[in-house]
């Protein structure tokens, strides 16, 4: 019999996502629906006697130091064909297998686009006045035909952004660093240099890996660039901003605001100042975070347990 632990289930749903009843009828499965939270130790202790570890996306990182605490670790298992914080050199010098499982492929855009949306036309703000019985319509909202949207980072997730922008009406301009003229033009995007995108949009949205590349990629210097009416959508990764340097922007109203769904920490400490910044619309990382992306994700996990058991790893991560 096989232990399986599955983590960071915080809506408890991961066992009615997928059909888990084959492995349950052979296997011991223990689903852990609050975070382990941040003390390694206690994360080891709580996981020490699983074989497999079914992750989602990047809740729980596991770092070499965690790995060696886990002798009887044989598999894991991510959400999604990448994870950034699943250190891949040391899970090979273990002999422990890494399989993914995919998921939807635009959850992640459409809620940035609602993210724009919200922030357009205050929608967060004025739904709480309604119900808080404050003045009726306190106010005025932005169009956004004909505004520009700045996407950096257009790969699939970026292009899906990109065409949900063209069909409102924006014009969409695009940066990466090996991003090309013909690849933007395929999703109705302009190339630009990142300073144009920046010094020209009026929404600017994230959709690029966190990697040693795009850590830090928006600092202070790039938010200076943006236009004091501009909003600036992370629905990536929460370090590729420079959080100190978003806040301090954000505080001196440099910028008319954000919209976050990712965090330096999640979840994101009860005392964080960005709970208290009226100009950041927060969301609790829920980009991927839907019925059809969680029935993907659930059902590529049992079935990547289900090959490495009968010794055919599917999805391999490398």
């Amino acid at each position: 019999m096989t232990r399986i632990a599955v983590l960071d289930d915080y809506q408890n749903v991961a066992l009615s996502m997928a059909d888990w009843s084959a492995l349950q009828s052979q296997h011991q499965i223990k689903v852990f629906n609050a975070h382990l939270g941040t003390d390694e130790a206690a994360i080891a202790a709580a996981l020490v006697d699983f074989e497999v570890i079914a992750v989602m996306r990047e809740r729980t990182p596991f770092p070499a130091s965690l790995l060696a605490r886990l002798p009887k670790l044989k598999l894991l298992v991510t959400t999604g064909h990448y994870n950034a914080a699943i250190d891949m050199p040391a899970c090979k010098a273990r002999g422990v297998t890494v399989c993914g499982a995919g998921g939807s492929g635009q959850a992640t855009s459409e809620l940035a686009f609602g993210l724009l949306l919200a922030l357009a036309r205050s929608i967060p703000a004025e739904a709480h006045n309604l119900r808080a019985g404050v003045p009726w319509q306190t106010t005025v909202g932005t169009d956004i035909k004909g505004k520009t949207l700045g996407i950096i980072g257009l790969g699939r997730l970026g292009g899906h952004m990109a065409r949900f922008g063209k069909a409102f009406g924006m014009t969409v301009v695009a940066w990466s660093q090996n991003l090309t003229a013909e690849t933007a033009s395929e999703s109705g995007a302009e190339l630009v240099a990142k300073d144009d995108l920046l010094r020209r949009s009026d929404f600017i949205s994230i959709h690029t890996r966190l990697s040693d590349r795009t850590l830090g990629l928006i600092g202070a210097r790039e938010l200076g660039l943006m236009k004091p009416t501009a909003y600036l959508i992370n629905t990536s990764r929460g370090p590729i901003v420079d959080e100190q340097a978003m806040l301090a922007t954000l505080g001196e109203g440099r910028i008319a605001g954000v919209g976050l769904d990712t965090y330096d920490i999640e979840p994101l400490p009860l005392d964080h100042p960005l709970r208290r910044e009226p100009r950041a619309l927060l969301t609790p990382h829920l980009g991927y975070v839907t019925l059809d992306t969680y029935r993907s994700f659930y059902a590529g996990t049992v079935a990547a347990i289900e090959g490495w058991l009968a010794d055919k790893p599917v999805n391999l991560v490398t």
